[in-house]
């Protein structure tokens, strides 16, 4: 039987699961806006930045913004600061209205964005603590030229008639920010903080072996846009020894351009990750890079959109079920290499504690992921 057996999002919830979604949420986000970092090196920011393929927006001596291709904010904003560090992600309210609703039903303040981003923001912490700002009417910028995707004959049909392919090794120029994915402590408080806050709901729920009951350890979390598709995942939860980033994932036009981009990488000497391969949650064909920081990001293209009739989908938590194909997943993706095993574990040391939702049988269920 296959590896792959059971694992896909076909399968639904049973009775009495987690739902996935709030029954009366106090906004409904459409889109995630940009991640916000701080790093002691601008200068190394901005070369990876442009070898991954984002554009500066704006360079100083404490700032640099990086945007993708599309139109709108930018992608990342990062700081100048001591150390590396994952500040936390804006979302994109509906309207300026619900920056408004959502700062009255948190008694938090209304404050004006800083003139390179414009429009207004309620800077709230979720329980993991993690900043997230709601955000409307800033600046929007203007659409650059992108790669054009290319023609493909699949099979006896010919789309491709006396012409060749011929990607060139270049940036595999970004698009847009799809998604970002983060470890919590408090898994279960900070989803439903989530849920309740931003009007997300779940595309798909893991669970590790053994333990359904206990209910979902990772979820994977759309944008609520009525019928209007939106990406299979905008933030992905999961359960860990510590509160953290984990990595964001950054659309491009296609495999070619992401395949030539990574060729691009990889002869300036940054680190590949994980790749080149195809997810089964979210479907989506991706490639995963270590920046100079040491943070983890993903070129992805090809992703399931969905809009908000379907339920979730539950599946056991595997490393086999990472990837449809593609290399086998690596120790540096899984956070199990040499050089983080002694800040893996004391990580864990100091979750089992402390007063959270990870205690011994979910750090068992977590070291057999690693080997599933």
């Amino acid at each position: 039987m296959s590896d792959h057996h059971n694992l896909h999002s076909e399968l639904g919830a049973l009775a009495g699961e987690h739902l996935g979604r709030a029954r009366n949420p106090i906004v409904k986000v459409h889109d995630i806006a940009w991640l916000e970092f701080e790093k002691p090196n601008l200068n190394r920011a901005e070369i990876f930045g442009r070898a991954f393929g984002f554009t500066p927006t704006l360079r100083t001596p404490d700032e640099l913004h990086l945007r993708g291709t599309d139109v709108g904010a930018p992608c990342v904003v990062v700081r100048k600061g001591e150390r590396t560090r994952y500040v936390g992600a804006a979302f994109q309210a509906a309207e300026t209205a619900d920056v408004l609703r959502l700062a009255e039903a948190t008694g938090r303040t209304v404050r004006a964005l800083p003139d390179p981003l414009g429009g207004v923001s309620v800077d709230l912490t979720d329980p993991s603590g993690a900043t997230v700002r709601v955000v409307a009417d800033q600046h929007q910028l203007a659409t650059l030229p992108s790669q054009r995707p290319h023609t493909f004959n699949f099979g006896h049909d010919l789309n491709r008639v006396n012409a060749t392919q011929r990607p060139s090794r270049e940036p595999a120029l970004v698009q847009r920010l799809g998604h970002v994915v983060l470890q919590s402590t408090k898994y279960r408080e900070t989803l439903d903080w989530y849920l309740e806050h931003l009007g997300l709901i779940v595309s798909d729920f893991l669970y590790y072996a053994g333990q359904r009951e206990r209910g979902p350890v990772m979820s994977f979390i759309r944008c609520d846009r009525g019928t209007t598709p939106t990406d299979h995942h905008t933030l992905a939860l999961t359960l860990g020894p510590s509160n953290r980033y984990v990595h964001s994932a950054f659309q491009v036009a296609d495999l070619d351009a992401m395949a030539a981009g990574g060729e691009y990488l990889r002869e300036r000497g940054y680190q590949r990750s994980w790749g080149i391969g195809r997810h089964i949650q979210g479907s989506q064909i991706f490639d995963y890079w270590r920046d100079p920081d040491g943070f983890l990001v993903e070129h992805f293209s090809d992703g399931d959109m969905f809009d908000n009739t379907l339920e979730p989908g539950w599946a056991q938590m595997t490393a086999s079920g990472l990837a449809q194909w593609g290399p086998p997943v690596t120790k540096d993706f899984l956070g199990t290499n040499p050089r983080s095993a002694r800040h893996e574990a004391v990580s864990v040391v100091s979750a089992l504690r402390d007063d959270n939702e990870f205690d011994l049988a979910r750090l068992r269920g977590l070291l057999k992921v690693a080997t599933s």
